[in-house]
C-alpha cells in the first residue's frame, strides 16, 4: 500500500522514520483582496496532499500565508485612511477564517510583516549585495503599478500592454538590481535535466519557451520615497526591498532559514501554486534567487489551473468571481471541498456554475453516501438493536466481489492520490460506495429480516456486517478530501477518529459487536427559492 512511485517527484510514499518532514507549501496570498474561489482551491488541494500524506505515515509540515508588502497594501490603506498594518491585519483574519471554515490543516501561517521573515530577507540581501550579486543602477523604462513590476516591450501584444498590467507609465529612477540574468544557461540546463521539477509538465515548457529570451536583471528595490511599506534594504535604508523578493523567501523563512532545523524541513516537497504566477516570479525568480543564496532548490512545483465561469476566468472586473464564503456557509466544508477536487484535473482549469454544485452535492454526497449511511444505520439498529453484527462464516459470491472491488478500489485509489489525479481517485470511491447499494439489492436484507429461516438470519447479518465495513472503508479513502464526514460516519459506526491509511483501508472485523447510533442527516437537502427542500 505504501510502496508507490511518485509521478512527478519520483520519490517514494514510504514512511521517512527519523528523516525529514515532509514540507509542503501554498503561494501566499495577497493582503490588498479578500478570497476568493481560486484561493479556497489551492489551499483545498494543498490539504488533501497533506492529509493523504500523513494518513501514510509520514510527518507533514504545512505552510500557508500572507503577502503584506508593496505599493497596492499602501494605496488602498491610505484610500481607506488607515496604517497598511491595519488592512493587513484585516486580511490575515480573512484568510486564516478561510482556513479555518474549510478545515484547512495547515501547521503555520507565516505574515510576511513578522521579524522571523523580515530577518531572513535582510539577511539573504546582505549576503548578496556583499557577494557583487546586487549592484545599484538608473533605470528607464515602463512600469506597472498594477502588478508592482517593471515591463519590457516585448511584454505588449500588437503594440498594446495587455489589460492585466493596468496603466503603464514609463519613469527613470535609481535602485538595486540583482544580477539575474547571468544564472539563464544554469537554469536551463537545471529544468532540462530535470523534468519533473514542475508538475504538470507542459508547464515546464513554457518556462523553457520564456527563457529562449534573454533576461534583463531584476530590480530589487523601491525607493522609500515612492513605497514606505516594505522591508528596508540592509545597505540602503532609502530604499525597500521589490514585493518579489520579499514574498518569495517566505518559503524558507517561515522554517527556520539559518538554523539548524532547517534541514529538517528544506528542500521543500511540493510548492503549490496556480498558473499566473509560474512565470517569471516562481519558476525564474524564486530558483534563480535560492541558487545565488546557496540554497537547494525545492524538489517540485505544482501548478494548479483556473477556475472558470462560462469559460472565462474568474475576475472582480467582470463580476463573475465566487464567493467561496457562501457556499461553505451553506453546504458545509466538506461538500465544498468535495466539489472542488472532483471536479479539477490538477493543472488544466475547471468551469464553476451552481447547477453543476447542485448536481454533485444531490446525486454524489445526499443520494450515494448520505442516503446508503442512512439506510445501514438503520437496518443495523432495526434488525439487529443497533449492534453491528459479525460477518460470520457465510461468503457467498456476492460477498467475495464486494471484496474484491475494494481491493480493486483501494489500490487504485492510491495510485490515483500518488499521481495527483484526484478527481479520477474520488470518482472510483463512488463507484464503489453504490456498488454497496447494489449489493444490499442483491441480498435484499429487509427481506432477509422476515424470515425464520437459520441460514436467512445468518445471512441478514453478514449482509448487515458486509455493507458496514464498506462504508467504514470508503469514508476512511475519503478522509483526505472530506475529513469532518470521515470522522463523523467513524463516530456513527461506534469507533473513533480515522488512523493511517495502512491499517484503516484494510478489510477487517473492527466492527464486529460494536454499537452504532441512530443514522443522522449527513447532508441536508437545500433549499429552494420558495423555502422548499
Amino acid at each position: 500500500m505504501q510502496n508507490i512511485a511518485f509521478p512527478g517527484a519520483c520519490r517514494s510514499l514510504e514512511t521517512d522514520t527519523g528523516m525529514k518532514k515532509f514540507y509542503i507549501t501554498t503561494a501566499i496570498d495577497y493582503a490588498n483582496g479578500k478570497p476568493h474561489l481560486g484561493h479556497a482551491y489551492e489551499k483545498v488541494l494543498t490539504d488533501v496532499i497533506a492529509r493523504s500524506r500523513r494518513m501514510l505515515g509520514h510527518e507533514v509540515h504545512f505552510l500557508t500565508g500572507l503577502d503584506e508588502h508593496g505599493q497596492k497594501v499602501q494605496q488602498t490603506a491610505r484610500k481607506r485612511g488607515i496604517e497598511p498594518i491595519e488592512l493587513c491585519d484585516e486580511a490575515a483574519r480573512d484568510f486564516q477564517g478561510l482556513c479555518r471554515d474549510l478545515e484547512i490543516s495547515n501547521d503555520d501561517f507565516i505574515r510576511t510583516t513578522e521579524d522571523r521573515h523580515k530577518a531572513v530577507v535582510r539577511g539573504i540581501l546582505q549576503k548578496l549585495h556583499d557577494e557583487g550579486q546586487i549592484y545599484k543602477a538608473e533605470y528607464t523604462g515602463y512600469y506597472s503599478e498594477r502588478i508592482e513590476q517593471f515591463l519590457r516591450e516585448r511584454d505588449q501584444v500588437d503594440g498594446a500592454w495587455p489589460a492585466e498590467y493596468g496603466e503603464v507609465v514609463e519613469i527613470t529612477e535609481s535602485n538595486y538590481f540583482f544580477r539575474l540574468g547571468q544564472y539563464q544557461d544554469w537554469l536551463v540546463r537545471y529544468l532540462e535535466e530535470n523534468p519533473d521539477f514542475i508538475f504538470p509538465r507542459f508547464r515546464q515548457k513554457q518556462v523553457l519557451e520564456f527563457l529562449k529570451e534573454p533576461l534583463n536583471d531584476l530590480c530589487i528595490s523601491r525607493p522609500a520615497e515612492r513605497l514606505s511599506w516594505g522591508i528596508p534594504l540592509p545597505f540602503d535604508e532609502n530604499y525597500v526591498t521589490y514585493v518579489w523578493f520579499d514574498a518569495l523567501v517566505n518559503y524558507i523563512s517561515a522554517v527556520g532559514y539559518g538554523e539548524e532545523r532547517f534541514a529538517d524541513y528544506w528542500p521543500a516537497d511540493f510548492h503549490v501554486i496556480g498558473k499566473d504566477i509560474l512565470v517569471p516570479p516562481h519558476s525564474v525568480y524564486w530558483p534563480i534567487m535560492l541558487k545565488a543564496a546557496g540554497v537547494p532548490l525545492p524538489k517540485s512545483l505544482l501548478v494548479h489551473g483556473w477556475w472558470l465561469k462560462s469559460g472565462q476566468k474568474m475576475a472582480k472586473s467582470t463580476g463573475n468571481v465566487v464567493d467561496p464564503l457562501d457556499l461553505i456557509g451553506q453546504f458545509g466544508p466538506d461538500a465544498f471541498r468535495y466539489f472542488v477536487t472532483r471536479e479539477m484535473n490538477v493543472g488544466q482549469d475547471s468551469d464553476f456554475s451552481l447547477e453543476l454544485f447542485l448536481s454533485r452535492y444531490n446525486s454524489d454526497l445526499a443520494n450515494d453516501l448520505g442516503n446508503l449511511v442512512s439506510r445501514v444505520l438503520n437496518m443495523i439498529g432495526r434488525y439487529c438493536e443497533g449492534i453491528v453484527p459479525p460477518a460470520g462464516a457465510v461468503a457467498d459470491e456476492p460477498e467475495r466481489d464486494l471484496r474484491a472491488l475494494w481491493e480493486e478500489t483501494r489500490e487504485r485509489s492510491a495510485e490515483l492520490y500518488a499521481e495527483m489525479q484526484f478527481h479520477v481517485a474520488l470518482d472510483k470511491t463512488f463507484a464503489f460506495i453504490r456498488s454497496i447499494n447494489r449489493y444490499a439489492e442483491i441480498r435484499a436484507p429487509w427481506k432477509l429480516a422476515k424470515s425464520d429461516d437459520p441460514d436467512d438470519r445468518a445471512r441478514l447479518r453478514s449482509t448487515l456486517a458486509h455493507m458496514a465495513e464498506a462504508v467504514r472503508l470508503s469514508v476512511a479513502l475519503l478522509k483526505p478530501v472530506m475529513p469532518g464526514t470521515a470522522g463523523r460516519v467513524y463516530r456513527l459506526l461506534g469507533l473513533t477518529e480515522v488512523s493511517e491509511w495502512e491499517t484503516d483501508l484494510a478489510w477487517s472485523s473492527r466492527l464486529d459487536g460494536v454499537r452504532a447510533s441512530a443514522p443522522e442527516i449527513l447532508f441536508p437537502r437545500p433549499k429552494t427559492e420558495t423555502g422548499e427542500k
